[in-house]
């Protein structure tokens, strides 16, 4: 049986936290006072700049992001799609839906319409980046590094903090067309990732809370965006 997205479900992409402002947090906030309302909250993918688990180093950083998410999904139904920043991420969120990358993309039932959520970095990415990517997102790889974590995070954040993740993807209706093949010609695929905020064809590339300030959300059985 096909999962639903339910009216009112909330879409946040690319919120790239804590280095690309409190938006994120602000919206945690908000969803905790009931300020904001939704049955369905689907976080699609690098929501953090750098997440993982086995690691408690990397977690000092997004610590309040962290506690509110794990304390609102004891009551809301929470949907975490990893993305390239954030991974691993089941033993962080025991009672959210995380998905990896390999279980990515997934079947949704929008009304009678088929849909398919994905973060936006399974297709057309290359077998050098998918290699490097099983590899990372590996207990047994984060787990070797850990006598070096601070070291190697420090540096790493250092220059997630200052990299510019904002702009026009100039060659969007290529990818996209690219990344269209992969699936069913009448479905609606929603994805992250680009940044982009935009609507090519049945391809929905989500605002990026970083860049637009915007999320994703259902009304009237289609994919708005607005402005939190």
């Amino acid at each position: 049986m096909s999962k639903r997205l339910k009216e009112n479900a909330l879409f946040i992409a690319d919120a790239h936290f804590p280095h690309h402002g409190d938006d994120f947090l602000r919206l945690l906030k908000n969803l905790k006072t009931n300020k904001i309302k939704t049955p369905q909250l689907i976080l699609m993918g690098d929501i953090f700049d750098l997440l993982f688990a086995y690691n408690d180093y990397i977690q000092t950083f997004s610590k309040d992001a962290i506690e509110l998410l794990q304390e609102l999904s004891k009551d809301l139904e929470i949907i975490y799609l990893e993305g390239n920043h954030d991974f691993c991420l089941k033993e962080i969120f025991p009672h959210i839906k995380v998905y990896s990358r390999e279980e990515q993309p997934i079947h949704f039932k929008l009304n009678e319409q088929d849909v398919f959520l994905s973060h936006g970095d399974k297709y057309r990415t290359g077998f050098g980046y998918t290699l490097y990517s099983k590899i990372l997102r590996n207990r047994v790889t984060l787990t070797l590094l850990k006598p070096f974590e601070k070291q190697i995070i420090n540096h790493r954040m250092n220059k997630l903090k200052v990299k510019k993740i904002c702009g026009h993807f100039k060659g969007y209706a290529k990818r996209f067309d690219a990344i269209r093949s992969h699936y069913p010609k009448n479905a609606l695929i929603i994805e992250g990732h680009f940044h982009q905020s935009l609507v090519h064809k049945n391809y929905v590339s989500l605002p990026s809370l970083a860049c637009q300030g915007k999320v994703g959300v259902v009304r009237g059985g289609e994919i708005v965006f607005v402005e939190i």
